[in-house]
C-alpha cells in the first residue's frame, strides 16, 4: 500500500538554457511547485522531449532525484561524485526524455554546515556515515516524499530511475511512484573520493562496481 502523499501543484515554469564547463549545452523547462510538504524550494528540470510545452503522452521518463551538493555541483569538490553525476544525468535525461529533480537535501539531508562538520570528522578518520552519526544525525536523512509530489504534479506515476541508490527506488515505490526500471549512473572514481564511494557501496548499499570493496 502506498504511503499518504499530499498533493502539490506546479506554480510556474520557465525555459532555461544550460551550458556546462565542458561545453555541453541543452535547454530545460524548470518547474517550481506549491504545496511541497517540507516547504523548501525544490525544482524539476524537464529535459529532452519533457522540455517541450506539450511533451508526448506515454513513454517512460528517465528520472533522477539529485540531492543538492553545493561543494560538488557548484565548486567542483573532489570529495564526492555529485558534480559528475549531475552533469551526466542532464545529458542522459536530455537524450532519453525525462526529469531531473533537484532536491534541497544537502549532506544527505543534514544541511551544508553540518556536512562541513562531517568533513572535519572524516579528515580525522571516520567515514561519511560514521561522521553523520557522530554529529547526532542519522546516516541518511533524505526523504523523497517531495520527489513523489513533484512527479505527481507533472503527471508522472511510472519512471525509469537513474540512480545507484536502492533507497530512492524503495521510497518512491512506497509513495506510489512505480519504478519500472533502474538505470545505473556512471562510476566517477578518483583518489580523493575512493573512501567516500567505498562507504556508499559497503554501508549505503549503493550499487557500485568498485574492485576494492569486499
Amino acid at each position: 500500500m502506498s504511503e499518504h502523499r499530499p498533493a502539490a501543484t506546479v506554480r510556474n515554469q520557465v525555459m532555461v538554457p544550460l551550458r556546462f564547463p565542458d561545453g555541453y549545452a541543452t535547454r530545460a523547462r524548470v518547474f517550481s511547485f506549491a504545496g511541497l510538504v517540507d516547504g523548501r524550494e525544490h525544482l524539476a528540470l524537464g529535459l529532452g522531449d519533457r522540455a517541450e510545452a506539450d511533451p508526448p503522452s506515454g513513454g517512460l521518463p528517465l528520472v533522477r532525484p539529485h540531492s543538492e551538493c553545493l561543494t560538488g555541483d557548484v565548486f567542483g569538490s573532489q570529495r564526492c561524485d555529485c558534480g559528475p553525476q549531475l552533469r551526466e544525468a542532464v545529458e542522459r535525461i536530455a537524450t532519453a526524455g525525462g526529469y531531473l529533480l533537484y532536491l534541497r537535501q544537502e549532506g544527505r539531508g543534514i544541511g551544508l554546515y553540518a556536512k562541513l562538520d562531517a568533513y572535519a570528522l572524516q579528515d580525522a578518520g571516520l567515514d561519511t556515515y560514521e561522521a553523520n552519526l557522530a554529529l547526532g544525525r542519522r546516516e541518511d536523512e533524505r526523504d523523497y516524499t517531495v520527489a513523489a509530489q513533484m512527479l505527481a504534479a507533472l503527471g508522472v506515476d511510472r519512471v525509469a530511475l537513474l540512480s545507484n541508490n536502492p533507497d530512492k527506488a524503495a521510497q518512491l515505490d512506497r509513495l506510489g511512484v512505480r519504478v519500472a526500471e533502474r538505470v545505473s549512473t556512471g562510476l566517477f572514481l578518483s583518489p580523493a573520493n575512493a573512501d567516500y564511494l567505498a562507504a556508499k557501496a559497503s554501508r549505503g548499499e549503493h550499487v557500485l562496481d568498485l574492485p576494492f570493496v569486499p
